[in-house]
Formats: C-alpha cells, sequence, structure tokens
C-alpha cells in the first residue's frame, strides 16, 4: 500500500491544498471554546469528550467540566464521584475515568505538564493514536497525524482510498497519507481544517462538493464517486435485552439506590435496582422483579402496575426496561442505599436512569 499511496501522491500538489485548506479553515471554522487558546489540557478534555459524541452537545459539557475542574490539578484533586457526576449523561463513562487517572498521572509524574511526546503521551490511560496527534498538534504544533473517522472520511475522497476505514489496519494508511501531507509549519490549523472539513463539507452523506474550499484537489469529486467513498463495512445490529427496574420508596419518601460493579458496562455509576426478565407464561415481569428485590436485596416490595418503558440504546446492545414502583415494607440490606430526593443530585446516573427517574416523578404512587 505504500507504493500505491506514493502513486495517488505523486501528481497531488500538497502544498497549495495545504494552503487552500488552512485559508479556509482561518476564515471559516466555529468558535468553539476550545479553541479559545492552545492549553494542552483543554483540549485534551474537549478531544476525550468529542469521541463518539456531537459537537454541540458537547460544548455545555465543556464549559462546564472546565468551570469545575480548570486544570490539571483540580482535576487530579476530586474525587471519581464528582467527576463521574460532571460527565453524567455524555455516555461512554469509560472516557472519563480513563481521564481522570491519565490526568492523576499527569500530575504526579509530569508536574502537572501535558507530556509532549508521542512516546511519553502514549503511555498515559486512554489516549490512543487519534488523541496522541489531537494533542501534539493541536496544543504543541508537532506535526503527528490524528486520524479519526472524520479524517478517513475526507482523505478516503481526496485520495480515492478504496479500503475498508472499518478495519483497524486501515487507519495506517490514512496516518501515513496524513504525515505526507501535514503543513509541517502549522500542523495545528491543518489538522483542525481536516476536522472542520469533515463536519462542515465533506460530510457522511451529501457532501457540500460546490462548497468545498479543496475540491480542485479531490480524486472522488473528479470521479464523481464522491458519494460511494469511504468504504465501511457495517456492524452487526445491537442486541435486544428485556430488563424491569423498580424505583422504590418507603415511608419518608427515600428512594433505594445501587451503585454498578467498578468494572464493565457503565461502572462505578448509581442505579435503580433492575434485572433481565424473560418472557414466561404466569410469571410476568413485575412478578419476576419482585422476587429478585426480595432475594438480592432482602426488600418487601409490593409493586404497582408497569409505570412505564425506557429505551436505551448502546453500540452493542439495546435495553428495553419496564418500569415499577413500590412501597417498601422493611429496610432491604446494604446493597441498596436509601437517600432523599435532594440528596440524588450528588450522585451520578446512567441517562437511562434518569429517564426512570422522570417516570417515577410523573407517575401516581398510590
Amino acid at each position: 500500500m505504500v507504493n500505491e499511496l506514493q502513486n495517488k501522491l505523486k501528481d497531488f500538489s500538497i502544498q497549495e491544498f495545504q494552503q487552500d485548506l488552512i485559508t479556509w479553515y482561518l476564515a471559516e471554522k466555529r468558535d468553539l471554546p476550545w479553541r479559545k487558546d492552545q492549553d494542552p489540557y483543554k483540549i485534551w478534555v474537549s478531544e476525550i469528550m468529542l469521541q463518539q459524541t456531537r459537537v454541540d452537545t458537547v460544548i455545555p459539557y465543556f464549559n462546564a467540566f472546565i468551570d469545575k475542574f480548570p486544570t490539571i490539578e483540580a482535576l487530579a484533586a476530586a474525587n471519581e464521584e464528582e467527576v463521574l457526576k460532571a460527565w453524567e449523561g455524555l455516555g461512554y463513562y469509560s472516557r472519563v475515568r480513563n481521564l481522570h487517572a491519565a490526568v492523576k498521572e499527569v500530575n504526579e509524574s509530569y508536574s502537572g505538564i501535558v507530556p509532549n511526546t508521542p512516546e511519553e503521551i502514549s503511555k498515559l490511560k486512554g489516549v490512543g493514536p487519534y488523541t496522541k496527534g489531537a494533542i501534539l498538534s493541536i496544543a504543541y504544533n508537532i506535526p503527528e497525524p490524528a486520524v479519526d473517522g472524520n479524517v478517513m472520511r475526507v482523505f478516503s475522497r481526496i485520495l480515492s482510498i478504496w479500503d475498508d476505514i472499518a478495519k483497524p489496519k486501515t487507519r495506517k494508511i490514512f496516518e501515513e497519507a496524513t504525515y505526507q501531507i501535514i503543513s509541517k509549519e502549522d500542523p495545528s490549523s491543518f489538522n483542525q481544517a481536516v476536522m472542520e472539513l469533515g463536519a462542515l463539507i465533506c460530510t457522511p452523506t451529501s457532501p457540500s462538493c460546490l462548497l468545498c474550499p479543496v475540491r480542485e484537489h479531490c480524486s472522488a469529486f473528479k470521479e464523481g464517486v464522491q458519494a460511494e467513498l469511504p468504504i465501511k463495512s457495517k456492524k452487526k445490529k445491537p442486541k435486544p435485552l428485556q430488563m424491569a427496574a423498580a424505583v422504590l420508596y418507603d415511608q419518608d419518601r427515600r428512594l433505594y439506590i445501587h451503585k454498578r460493579p467498578s468494572t464493565g458496562l457503565l461502572a462505578n455509576l448509581w442505579e435503580y435496582p433492575n434485572m433481565e426478565v424473560q418472557q414466561e407464561a404466569g410469571n410476568t415481569y413485575r412478578k419476576q422483579l419482585q422476587e429478585f428485590l426480595l432475594s438480592t436485596y432482602g426488600a418487601d416490595v409490593e409493586l404497582l402496575e408497569l409505570s412505564g418503558t425506557v429505551e436505551h440504546v448502546f453500540s452493542h446492545l439495546i435495553w428495553n426496561i419496564s418500569i415499577f414502583i413500590g412501597e417498601v415494607n422493611n429496610i432491604p440490606n446494604d446493597q441498596l442505599i436509601a437517600v432523599t430526593e435532594k440528596e440524588l443530585e450528588k450522585y451520578a446516573f446512567p441517562v437511562s436512569h434518569q429517564k426512570i427517574y422522570k417516570i417515577y416523578l410523573g407517575s401516581d404512587k398510590s
């Protein structure tokens, strides 16, 4: 593939491409909060937040997170509960747990300064090839490729690369292409410009080729195949899972919540007690859940009829959750803790369980 890439680049005007792209970016770039300066910490936080999450969604989270943890030292000193609460609703919580662990290491081992070499920054937890390239190029102006799906889409069209971008080995092709093309004078603007182009112009469907500042350099546009690129094989469909959850309250209107395990899906977040249920004749979801609450938590409770349902889609799973509400007649074991509605605000819940709480608030509990 190296020879093939060299052939593609042989007649490619790298300098003109850089100039057209960066000139457009400097004139048209969006006013985003992490672009106010080149603070490596803020760029790091933004890049972690932007993984698998839209810019519009990230902006308020980023602003609130930086207000709460304005420096490496502030985030390193925070406890995990605070950090998860600040991330609540963004999803993919392993991102923030890794960020928190890596920031502690930077604070302890690098005097609070984000490393500026590929070797050192790659050792930090959660910093993969893309994040490494983004921080080094944007914050430190080091010509490192930052290749994500957005960048692969742009360069698959620009250079007419027909390799499947869903395959991990394909990333190497695009990293090599970026190494060859990146501006050595202004890698910060170059990498951000490619990302911006993918977000605003060279979109997954219906790219705005007539508005594109580099269409003169684009092989796919010349060949009329921009709609066919990139090649991307489809993922498996997520597996549906039928769940039932209980919002339990006592005579003082305290609610009972449970902390998820420290590893695995949604690790260390809080939730209402729940279980996977089966469709069985004569054994309703409510009955299965009631028996589960008694055997697992020692909770003696009479659940009301179904109060609502919540669907939550993960990349590999779809939770279909039936919601039941009931008053606890005894004190459950210590796997459940009782909190007031005011105290709930301190605990980080996944989005699905935030929706469950809203159903509880809107229900008739009598």
